[in-house]
């Protein structure tokens, strides 16, 4: 079994989780973990380590809001020590939406791929007057 992560720098990860409730209900399998301005990367680490306990080894796969950062950055440190985590970032919807179907269909994991398709510059798609 696996148990999805949105962290994020401040309370992004938890609104995102919100929106996304708003369209398949509650979901009290998607964790979320928001670094806060007051906290460091040891406060963070802790309640990474925290959640890791409450999942019960569930495979964890954490989407992360930006590559470079310090939620990806101190996972990254834990995934090269060999931390069975797959660790995404540029967390956003569709990728969450990806991974409930995946969840729900039985269907692997595209996650990457899911994210991207839904960038468009709709102007260039909208018809003319």
């Amino acid at each position: 079994m696996s148990t999805l992560v949105l962290t994020s720098h401040g309370r992004f990860c938890e609104e995102l989780k919100k929106s996304v409730e708003l369209i398949f209900g509650p979901q009290d399998d998607i964790r979320t973990l928001a670094l806060l301005p007051e906290e460091g990367e040891d406060d963070y680490i802790r309640k990474f380590t925290a959640l890791q306990t409450e999942t019960n080894g569930d495979k964890l796969i954490v989407l992360a809001d930006l590559m470079g950062g310090t939620p990806a950055n101190q996972l990254s440190k834990l995934v090269m020590q060999g931390a069975d985590i797959d660790l995404y970032t540029g967390m956003n919807m569709p990728m969450c939406i990806s991974y409930l179907n995946a969840q729900m269909t039985g269907q692997p994991l595209n996650l990457v791929a899911d994210a991207t398709a839904g960038v468009k510059f709709l102007n260039e798609m909208l018809p003319k007057n």
